[in-house]
C-alpha cells in the first residue's frame, strides 16, 4: 500500500450506507509468525501490516462466519492505520478530510467512541500514513516538521483520557528540504529505521538523538512503508527492492539491490508508477527466510520472492551482494490485466495477492502520471502463490474472484482471511457512491468466500484498500474514508 500517494487520494472525497456461511477444511502450513520485534506491541496489532515484517497476519481470531453487528465511528477523516495497545485500547492515525490535518485518536474498545484526539504538524505528506505502536503502548510517528514522536495515551485524574507527545527526536538533519518521511519501522537494536519519499534511508537512536542516513540512487522514490526483521531492513522504491543492513556506527548499508519490471506506466487502480507493495518477510522456518513484493509488469504483475538466507548479514561486507531470486510468478491471471496497490499477505510458504486494478480512488496525487490505459473497471480478485517446498520456484495454488476492496488480513487464530468486499458500480472515480461494502470471510485454502454481511452503501463505508486490524477480543477495526467501522460477532 502506498503512503502519501494513497492518502492524497483518500482525502479528496468527503454519503450514506445478510450472511451466508459454509464450511471447509482447515488449511495447513501457514505460519510461523515473523519474530516478535522487541520494540513493538504484540504481533498482529503493532503496525498497519500487523508486525514489523509486514506479514499482514494476526494471531487473533476474527468475528467469524456467523452473524455480526457493525458500528461506525465517524471522524470526518480517512483512517489508514489502527493499532491496539496491551490495555486493549485502539489507537488510529487519521487525516481530516477538511484541512488535511494528521490526527491521532484513542477509541473506546467497547463502543468505538472517540475518547481523545491529538492533531500533529502537517507537512507536504499530510503527516504520512505509516506508524507503529511500541512496547510501551506509545504511537511512534513522524510529523510534518520531521520530528519522530512517541505519543502516549493517559487516563487523567478526572477520569478522561488524553494523548500527549512523550518524546520528540528531530530527523531534520537527514531529511532534505521538500522531502518527508514515508516508511517507519524499528530495528532489533533499539534504533528506529525510516525512509523518505526522496530515497533517503536512515536510522535514529532516540536516546542520543543520533541520526545516520544513506541516499539511495537518484531518481528513485519510496511510496510504501519499510519492513524490519533481525538484521535486515527491506525498502522498495519505484524501481527496485533493497535489502539493507546496518554498519557498526548505525549507518544503513545496501546488502543487495533487485531491480524489477515497473511496466509501461502507472496502472489504473494504482497511485504510483512502480510496486504498490510494502516488502513482506515470511518463511516456513523462522518467518524471515524470504522477502517479497509485486512488480508492475504488464499485462499481469508478478509476485517476486527473494531468499534472504544467503545475505552477508549485519556483520558482513559493505559490498553489495547478489540477490537470490526464488521466483517471478504472474498473478491474477484470471483477468486480462492485473495490478495492485496493496501489500501482500505472507505466511509460511504462502503469499496472497489482491487485485486493485481499476479501483476508483476519488482522485490522483499531485504529479501522478497518466495511467496506462487511461481507465478500467474494478474487478477485484485474489491469488494464492506457494513457494515450493525445496525453495526453488513458486506455484499458483488458486485464483479467486472475491472483489476485495480492502487489504485483507490472515488470521492464524481461526485460519480465515478477513476483508471488505465491494459490489455494484465501481468503474470510474466517483461511481462508488452506490457501491455496497460487505464484511467478508475467505477460506485461505481454497479462495472461496465463506460469508458476507452488508456494512453499508456509499462513501461512509468505503475502505479504499486500507487494511483492517483484529483485536484480541475478535473485533475487526476497519479504517474507511470517513472514520472506522467496528465489526463484532453477534452475541
Amino acid at each position: 500500500m502506498s503512503s502519501r500517494l494513497r492518502l492524497t487520494a483518500l482525502l479528496t472525497a468527503a454519503a450514506a450506507f445478510g450472511a451466508v456461511g459454509s464450511a471447509s477444511a482447515d488449511p495447513d502450513g501457514f505460519g510461523p509468525f515473523p519474530p516478535q520485534n522487541p520494540a513493538t506491541a504484540t504481533n498482529g496489532v503493532a503496525t498497519m501490516h500487523g508486525d514489523s515484517a509486514s506479514s499482514d497476519t494476526t494471531p487473533d481470531a476474527g468475528p467469524g462466519t456467523g452473524a455480526v453487528t457493525s458500528s461506525r465511528t465517524a471522524l470526518a477523516s480517512a483512517c489508514p492505520t489502527v493499532v491496539i495497545g496491551s490495555d486493549g485500547y485502539p489507537v488510529t492515525l487519521c487525516t481530516t478530510i477538511f484541512g488535511q490535518t494528521p490526527t491521532v485518536h484513542l477509541l473506546d474498545p467497547r463502543t468505538g467512541a472517540d475518547l481523545a484526539s491529538l492533531s500533529l504538524a502537517k507537512g507536504n505528506l499530510f503527516g504520512g500514513v505509516y506508524t507503529y505502536l511500541d512496547n510501551g503502548d506509545d504511537l511512534v510517528v513522524v510529523d510534518g516538521d520531521d520530528n519522530l514522536l512517541r505519543i502516549g495515551h493517559h487516563l487523567r485524574s478526572d477520569g478522561d483520557w488524553s494523548l500527549t507527545v512523550d518524546q520528540s527526536t528531530s530527523l531534520a538533519s537527514a531529511v532534505p528540504a521538500g522531502d518527508s518521511v514515508v516508511g517507519l519501522s524499528p530495528g532489533w537494536d533499539g534504533k528506529v529505521w525510516f525512509a523518505t519519499q526522496g530515497g533517503v534511508v536512515g536510522t535514529v537512536d532516540t536516546t542520543t538523538g543520533t541520526v545516520r542516513a544513506l541516499a539511495l540512487p537518484a531518481g528513485e522514490q519510496v511510496d510504501n512503508s519499510i519492513s524490519t526483521v533481525p538484521g535486515y531492513t527491506a525498502v522498495a522504491t519505484d524501481h527496485a527492492l533493497y535489502l539493507l543492513t546496518e554498519a557498526a556506527d548505525g549507518t544503513p548499508q545496501i546488502d543487495w539491490r533487485a531491480p524489477y519490471d515497473r511496466g509501461p506506466g502507472r496502472k489504473p487502480g494504482q497511485l504510483s508508477w512502480g510496486t504498490g507493495a510494502t516488502p513482506s518477510f515470511f518463511g516456513p522456518g523462522n518467518g524471515t527466510e524470504y522477502v517479497t513484493i509485486t512488480d508492475n509488469a504488464a499485462p499481469h504483475e508478478n509476485l517476486l520472492v527473494f531468499d534472504t538466507t544467503g545475505a552477508p548479514g549485519p556483520a558482513g561486507s559493505a559490498t553489495p551482494s547478489t540477490p537470490v531470486q526464488v521466483c517471478a510468478t504472474p498473478v491474477l491471471t484470471q483477468y486480462p490485466q492485473s495490478g495492485t496497490e496493496d501489500a501482500v499477505i505472507a505466511s509460511g510458504r504462502s503469499v496472497f495477492v489482491t487485485d486493485t486494478y481499476g479501483y476508483p480512488y476519488p482522485a490522483l496525487p499531485s504529479g501522478a502520471p497518466a495511467s496506462v490505459p487511461s481507465s478500467a473497471s474494478f474487478q477485484g480478485g485474489m491469488t494464492r502463490v506457494d513457494v515450493n517446498a525445496d525453495g526453488d520456484g513458486c506455484s499458483v495454488v488458486w485464483n479467486s474472484d472475491v472483489p476485495s476492496a480492502a487489504l485483507p488480513r490472515l488470521s492464524l487464530g481461526d485460519d480465515r482471511i478477513y476483508t471488505v468486499t465491494a459490489t455494484g458500480p465501481m468503474g470510474l472515480a466517483g461511481s462508488d457512491t452506490f457501491a455496497g461494502y460487505h464484511y467478508a470471510v475467505v477460506d485461505p485454502a481454497t479462495g472461496q468466500e465463506l460469508s458476507s454481511s452488508l456494512l453499508g452503501i456509499g462513501l461512509l463505508d468505503n475502505p479504499l484498500q486500507m487494511t483492517g486490524t483484529t483485536g484480541p477480543d475478535g473485533t475487526l477495526y476497519q479504517g474507511t474514508e470517513t472514520g472506522v467501522v467496528e465489526v463484532r460477532a453477534e452475541s
